[in-house]
C-alpha cells in the first residue's frame, strides 16, 4: 500500500515533543491521501502555506516494524507541523509504531478508522474498525499511554447499514473514553462491499449536519470535518459550527487556489500569500537538491501539475511535465523548460 520510491534525504527534526505537545492547530489541515501525501507532495504543500498541518500517507504498522521504518517516517524539517497516519488494530504493534513516530519529532499521531479500501479490511484496518468502538478505544489508549504526543483518529459516519446517528453517537462515545479528544470525521458512511475507494470519496451523501451535531453532543471534543470541502469560502462557513477542516482532493487538483490563502484568511496572518512563481522557483531549488540525492524527477514533479490551475499557460506546463518528467535521465531542465511555457 506504501509509496514504493527508495531515494529520500534524512529528516531534521524540530522541539522535543514536550513542547509541541499543545502547538498542533488543527483548524486546517490536509489530508492523508494514499500515493499523493508523500514528502515531496508535503514539501510542496509547505511553500504555499505556513500553517496548515500536513499529514503522511497511511503507513501500516507491519510496514513500520517489519519493513524499512526509516524511509516511511522521513520528512523535511519545514514540513512541521506534521502528523503521522498509522494503519492497524493491534494496540500494541500501534503503540510501538506511534513510539517511533515520537523519536522522529512528529507533532500527532493519526489512527486510521476511515479506509474503505478491500486491501486492508482483510487486515483489519480502516474503516471496517467502526463495527469494533472498543477496539479502536483500546488502540488508541495504548498509543496514548506511549508517548507524550496528541494521538487522534479520523474516521466516517458509519459503515454499510450501520449508519444511523445513533451508531455514529454511541462511535464516538465508546471512543472517547480512551482519552482521545480529537475527532476527524469524513461526513460520508463508508459502503465497504461493492464500491472502490474512490466511488467511497463521491457517491454516499455528505452528511455535515451529523459532523455538527456530534459538536454539539460533545462539545469537549475537537471535532474536525472532512469531504467534499472545495473553496476557503467553504472552509469558513464549515468554521462556524465545528473546531476544524481537512481538505482532500483539492488541496491536490487546485493546490495554489486550495492552500494559499489559508494562513491570512484561515489563521489572519498579516505576511501576503507567495505567488505562484516564487513557489516554482523554491520548488526548483529542491528538485535540484533532490535529483541530486537519487531522488525521480516524475516523483516530485507529478504533485505541482496543478500549481498553474486555470492560468495562462497553465495546461502547457502541465502538459509539458506530464510528458517528459518520467524520461529516463530527465532532470531539473525539465521543470524549468515547462516554466518557461507561463507567460510572466
Amino acid at each position: 500500500m506504501q509509496h514504493t520510491e527508495t531515494a529520500d534525504t534524512t529528516a531534521s527534526l524540530n522541539t522535543g515533543p514536550a513542547l509541541r505537545e499543545h502547538s498542533v492547530n488543527r483548524r486546517f489541515s490536509v489530508a492523508p491521501m494514499m500515493d499523493w501525501t508523500d514528502r515531496h507532495c508535503r514539501y510542496f504543500h509547505r511553500l504555499l502555506s505556513n500553517d496548515a498541518l500536513l499529514y503522511t500517507e497511511m503507513v501500516t504498522t507491519g510496514a513500520l516494524l517489519h519493513g524499512d521504518s526509516e524511509r516511511f517516517l522521513r520528512y523535511d524539517a519545514t514540513e512541521h507541523p506534521i502528523a503521522l497516519q498509522l494503519g492497524g488494530s493491534d494496540p500494541e504493534a500501534l503503540a510501538r509504531c506511534t513510539r517511533m513516530a515520537e523519536e522522529h519529532g512528529y507533532d500527532e499521531v493519526n489512527l486510521n478508522v476511515g479506509c474503505p479500501s478491500d486491501r486492508v479490511q482483510n487486515n483489519m484496518i480502516g474503516a471496517c474498525l467502526m463495527a469494533h468502538p472498543q477496539l479502536v478505544a483500546d488502540c488508541l489508549a495504548r498509543m496514548q499511554d506511549a508517548v507524550r504526543i496528541p494521538v487522534t483518529v479520523k474516521h466516517r459516519l458509519g459503515i454499510d447499514d450501520m449508519d444511523s446517528y445513533e451508531e455514529l453517537h454511541r462511535f464516538v462515545d465508546i471512543v472517547r473514553q480512551s482519552g482521545c479528544r480529537t475527532f476527524i470525521i469524513h461526513a460520508r458512511k463508508a459502503i465497504l462491499a461493492g464500491l472502490s475507494p474512490k466511488e467511497n470519496r463521491e457517491i454516499p451523501p455528505l452528511k455535515y449536519d451529523w459532523v455538527y451535531r456530534i459538536k454539539r453532543d460533545f462539545p469537549e471534543l475537537e471535532i474536525i470535518v472532512n469531504g467534499g470541502i472545495k473553496t476557503l469560502e467553504d472552509c469558513e462557513e464549515h468554521l462556524r459550527s465545528v473546531d476544524g477542516v481537512m481538505i482532500g482532493r483539492e488541496a491536490y487538483q487546485n493546490p495554489y487556489g486550495m492552500l494559499a490563502g489559508v494562513d491570512q484568511r484561515l489563521y489572519g496572518q498579516a505576511a501576503p500569500a507567495p505567488s505562484r512563481r516564487d513557489v516554482a522557483e523554491r520548488m526548483l531549488d529542491y528538485t535540484a537538491r533532490e535529483l541530486a540525492a537519487g531522488a525521480s524527477l516524475g516523483h516530485i514533479t507529478r504533485h505541482i501539475l496543478g500549481l498553474f490551475h486555470a492560468q495562462r499557460g497553465g495546461r502547457q506546463f502541465r502538459r509539458h511535465l506530464s510528458e517528459n518528467a518520467h524520461r529516463p535521465g530527465a532532470g531539473v531542465e525539465v521543470l524549468k523548460a515547462a516554466l518557461e511555457r507561463i507567460p510572466d
